[in-house]
């Protein structure tokens, strides 16, 4: 009977791996604190049309509200209930932008948080976003209902009660995540209100969850979470489908929990890849681009088929979580760029790419003292709606990554080369690397302080493409540079070093 039960298990897990993306799409893009009607909107008129495959959007339930004029963006991570009211919209908002994205195409993927509630010192009263009363002190969320027995305090064995020793997993697990009230997820009851949550997303037509904290979870606590998920909704997927399931652990190695632990629940984040990756593009520690020739698992990565992998996320961007320093984010636009476009030509992973706001950075000892600041803001602290320039990309301090011409392209390039293996690798054994997709796509970096001048072998069918970096297919012409490809498959790439853009990408869709 064991047996049965843990095959049955492993069944689930492999299919909570599936993130269900359309047939030729194979991106996901975090429209990080987006407002459900602008989301519905982009969904629409740019995301579906350019082959975005998925949106990761933010804790869509009842939150903490702060006075804080810039209203961080944290309070997101704070729950209060989990009804369906947040800084993002209402319900019915939700709703309509869940089935608009999913009438064309574009999957979303809701972050979750579940591993606690607010902080301990939130205090009482209606300052949330649905205006539900609570008592953080007291630990009574009437709304849900939470009382002081739904949590973990009885097991924490701290002083303090907040976890001190991330060498010790029982700390990390059963004490408060920076005084965060930590959800005693053994019990069948917060359990079945989680569980419950989730379901009610599902039914909506969500795709899966990108799970928080995952670490301060038990794997066998959110095993039983997941069991209890219903099926994805018929009105878009087949039946039987499984919500997708990745789960935030932020391992870089060296504590005493690890992916490993989780990978069998559903794909997990692996946040070595945008470190590592940013070490590479900055150049740091004697690392250079040349010894990406076995990136990914050769780098000690999770499993292919259990990573969801991107270049920065909204913790590390600003110097939360893991990476540090290293982290290129659209503060560097162009080592971002590049390094966004490696991972978006490169096989390894499911790809997220990250959609920011800009804040007011004020930076003292390299540690930023305004990275709490929240989303771009009204006087009486609503969320702007993100306004859409003529030439694209977007105002009112949204950052709007994804739009960027560069970034749009290489989306485009995975999904034409998807399924290809990494092929034809070429590099100078530094900063100048090239490889291929099969005979479906081709790109070359030049990360040096010289110029690249090569004669490279693209395994491209002969004739001219445009590049899809400087510009793109147009018609019959290219609107940046022209790469010609020989009858032996074999291409002139010249690459400044003074290049806006110091790369160069080349797909079978964007041959004239």
């Amino acid at each position: 009977m064991k047996w049965f039960i843990l095959v049955a298990l492993f069944g689930l897990g492999l299919a909570q791996h599936n993130p269900h993306i359309k047939k030729g799409r194979t991106a996901i893009v975090h429209l990080f604190e987006w407002r459900w009607a602008d989301i519905a909107a982009e969904c629409e008129r740019y995301l579906g049309p350019n082959g975005f495959g998925g949106v990761q959007i933010s804790p869509p339930n009842e939150h903490i509200m702060l006075d804080n004029p810039w209203r961080p963006w944290w309070m997101r991570y704070q729950p209060i209930s989990y009804n369906l009211c947040s800084r993002s919209g209402s319900e019915d908002e939700l709703r309509d932008m869940i089935t608009r994205c999913n009438n064309v195409g574009v999957n979303i993927y809701v972050d979750a948080v579940i591993n606690h509630m607010c902080g301990a010192s939130g205090g009482e009263g209606t300052h949330s976003s649905c205006g539900s009363w609570f008592d953080a002190g007291k630990k009574d969320f009437p709304s849900v209902p939470f009382s002081n027995c739904d949590f973990n305090d009885n097991k924490c064995r701290t002083g303090s009660g907040n976890i001190e020793n991330y060498g010790d997993a029982n700390q990390v697990r059963d004490c408060r995540l920076v005084s965060l009230l930590d959800l005693a997820l053994e019990k069948d009851y917060v359990r079945g209100k989680v569980t419950d949550f989730l379901n009610v997303l599902i039914d909506m037509g969500v795709a899966g969850f990108r799970v928080d904290a995952c670490k301060h979870m038990w794997p066998g606590d959110l095993a039983a979470v997941y069991g209890g998920l219903h099926n994805l909704n018929t009105k878009w997927w087949s039946a039987g489908s499984r919500p997708f399931i990745f789960q935030e652990v932020i391992d870089l190695g060296g504590e005493s929990i690890t992916t490993k632990e989780y990978v069998n629940l559903g794909r997990v984040t692996e946040f070595k890849y945008g470190a590592k990756l940013g070490t590479v593009f900055r150049k740091w520690n004697g690392e250079k681009l040349c010894y990406t020739r076995n990136w990914g698992e050769g780098w000690g990565f999770m499993s292919d088929g259990n990573a969801v992998v991107f270049v920065d996320n909204h913790d590390n961007q600003r110097g939360h979580g893991a990476g540090g320093a290293a982290i290129v984010t659209f503060w560097d636009p162009r080592p971002h760029k590049m390094a966004v476009a490696y991972m978006l030509a490169h096989p390894y992973g499911v790809t997220r790419v990250m959609s920011s706001f800009r804040w007011n950075r004020h930076i003292v000892n390299g540690k930023d003292q305004n990275d709490w600041m929240g989303p771009p803001s009204h006087s009486d602290g609503s969320t702007k709606s993100v306004p859409i320039n003529p030439d694209q990309t977007c105002g009112d301090g949204w950052v709007c990554e994804h739009r960027w011409r560069q970034i749009t392209n290489m989306v485009k390039f995975r999904n034409v080369v998807d399924g290809q293996p990494h092929s034809n690798w070429w590099d100078n054994q530094s900063n100048q690397v090239a490889f291929g997709r099969g005979n479906r796509g081709f790109i070359v970096f030049n990360n040096d302080d010289w110029d690249l001048d090569e004669t490279l072998n693209t395994g491209m069918p002969g004739g001219t493409y445009c590049d899809v970096i400087s510009g793109q297919k147009e018609g019959g012409r290219c609107t940046g540079k022209q790469i010609q490809v020989g009858g032996d498959g074999r291409a002139h790439f010249k690459i400044s070093s003074r290049d806006e853009d110091p790369f160069v990408a080349i797909h079978a869709e964007s041959k004239l």
